[in-house]
């Protein structure tokens, strides 16, 4: 249903994910799809996977996401700037859960090559990597 050619039924099958991923562990079952999913071509599926990997951190004791931080963090940078917006978004949840993470996470941010961007966009993901930064301070 993540990868439906209907957004608007991906869209809810994400939400509902992304509810239960509060409450237990068993959408973390299927991490391994997730990460898969950042490799998309489509920019709906690589935000999909990328949102419920963030919401599924807490549950990582195997390190999945530990082993693919740096593919996760290509995205600050995705091709599609919305996309590069909720995957920086997504990193305050993702280091709440794996606060060891936080120093290969901030000089991502830090770095993030963000003239690249349209300049339509630019200042948006800017302020995003802003507050980011910010929220994740007081965690280093």
């Amino acid at each position: 249903m993540l990868r439906c050619p209907n957004n608007r039924d991906a869209y809810r099958a994400l939400q509902s994910l992304q509810e239960t991923s509060d409450l237990d562990d068993a959408v973390y079952a299927h991490i391994d799809t997730f990460i898969e999913m950042m490799h998309d071509s489509s920019s709906y599926v690589r935000t999909r996977g990328l949102t419920l990997i963030a919401c599924n951190a807490k549950w990582d004791e195997a390190g999945r996401i530990d082993e693919t931080i740096d593919e996760y963090l290509n995205h600050v940078t995705d091709d599609k700037p919305i996309t590069a917006r909720q995957c920086i978004k997504s990193l305050l949840k993702l280091s709440e859960a794996k606060p060891h993470l936080v120093p290969r996470i901030a000089p991502s941010l830090r770095h993030a090559d963000i003239p690249r961007f349209a300049d339509s966009m630019r200042p948006l993901v800017q302020n995003d990597i802003c507050d980011a930064l910010l929220a994740l301070d007081p965690m280093q």
